[in-house]
């Protein structure tokens, strides 16, 4: 299938649909040049990630996963939304969507402009930070200064709890409040659209699967084959951009 017949056939099915449900995952935002983390070429092939039960036993795991993440800061600063989160946008803004479900951390679904209630976040956002104990929120700005000066990981002004970035790590809970959410958009969906993930990640990866259980048409945009281009009634391996972009008329 060339792009042309994907495009059409991807904006005949999202035309038809009355509940959009967007899923997507890191193949989305390497478009705006951030290295994702399973590939081979993946952060965690050079680094193996920090599991959180390391992160709370250890004052040195702790300092490198604030190393390791402010690494990351003129990468992260320089990423700006593509015209697949543009496209994700639109068909938010639109109506006709009424949920991203991602699995990226990044941030860039609400730069494009998605609100902040119509995001779901599975694997938090790395772009601020929070106490493991008592919740409270840090902007990563002050951090950064004081671990720059005396090199210690960050605690709670208010409870000397832990903070990390809000994120989800290895052997640590998901987020009951938004796998919740995104369990009731996935069963409210008619048409569920894939974009970027892999789908080997669980339980995040199920979302798909259950949508097209419950009867939601189910299209994914992958440049790599995943594991439910079987059950999918579109399957694209092409760039998010240019098919969803196409899709929508966003340019």
């Amino acid at each position: 299938m060339n792009d042309a017949a994907a495009i059409a056939e991807l904006q005949g099915l999202i035309d038809a649909a009355q509940r959009v449900v967007v899923f997507t995952g890191a193949g989305i935002s390497t478009e705006s040049g951030i290295p994702d983390f399973r590939s081979p070429g993946g952060i965690w092939k050079t680094s193996a990630p920090i599991r959180f039960q390391d992160f709370i036993a250890s004052e040195d795991a702790r300092i490198e996963a604030w190393k390791r993440r402010f690494a990351l800061d003129e990468t992260l600063a320089a990423a700006t939304p593509n015209r697949g989160h543009r496209a994700v946008a639109n068909l938010i803004a639109s109506g006709k969507a009424v949920a991203v479900i991602t699995q990226n951390i990044d941030g860039l679904h609400q730069a494009a402009g998605v609100p902040d209630d119509q995001v779901i976040e599975l694997h938090g956002n790395t772009m601020h930070a929070s106490c493991l104990t008592c919740g409270q929120r840090y902007e990563l700005g002050p951090i950064r200064a004081k671990f720059a000066a005396d090199g210690a990981a960050p605690r709670c002004l208010w409870c000397d709890g832990h903070v990390k970035t809000a994120t989800i790590s290895f052997g640590q809970s998901m987020p009951t409040a938004e796998m919740r959410r995104a369990e009731q958009a996935t069963l409210a969906a008619d048409l569920f659209i894939v974009a970027g993930s892999s789908l080997v990640v669980y339980p995040a990866a199920a979302f798909p699967e259950l949508a097209k259980h419950r009867g939601a048409t189910l299209a994914i945009i992958n440049r790599e084959e995943t594991g439910l281009d079987g059950i999918a009634d579109l399957v694209v391996r092409r760039g998010i951009g240019d098919i969803l972009g196409g899709a929508t008329g966003v340019n």
